[in-house]
């Protein structure tokens, strides 16, 4: 008799990447409605003049994450959350790179944060490989 593997709430890598779509998710609605006090989080400050539209843009970019995630942690279907969560580990390495730009590398805290943020990614990328592998 062939088992037959589902991937869902019973894997690792299922609730590890619900873990990053929660977390998403709240930074981006701290980016909407507290852009004050996320921005500094974030390791950048707010712009003079406009603080608003950078909450906007940060915020709306990682909560439509998030619910981009959950959707597809929803579904289960573990081949195209494989490749949107790969891809979207390009993310935390981006803003980490920004920071290094912005801040220098004397930044450590915020570096570890964002590039911190990016290996766990890609650790749970790596056992949803496994996991889809086990599929196969």
């Amino acid at each position: 008799m062939q088992h037959t593997y589902s991937w869902g709430p019973r894997s690792a890598s299922f609730w590890m990447a619900a873990l990053i779509a929660l977390g998403i998710s709240f930074i981006g609605l701290r980016f909407l409605f507290m852009p004050q006090v996320a921005a500094p989080a974030f390791g950048i400050d707010l712009p003079a003049g406009s603080p608003l539209l950078y909450g906007l843009i940060k915020g709306i970019r990682d909560l439509f994450s998030g619910l981009v995630l959950t959707y597809l942690l929803w579904t289960r279907n573990l081949r195209v959350t494989l490749v949107v969560f790969s891809l979207a580990c390009l993310i935390p390495m981006t803003d980490g790179l920004t920071i290094w730009l912005a801040n220098g590398p004397k930044d450590v805290q915020h570096l570890c944060i964002h590039w911190g943020t990016a290996a766990y990614g890609l650790v749970t990328s790596a056992l949803m490989l496994r996991s889809w592998h086990r599929q196969a």
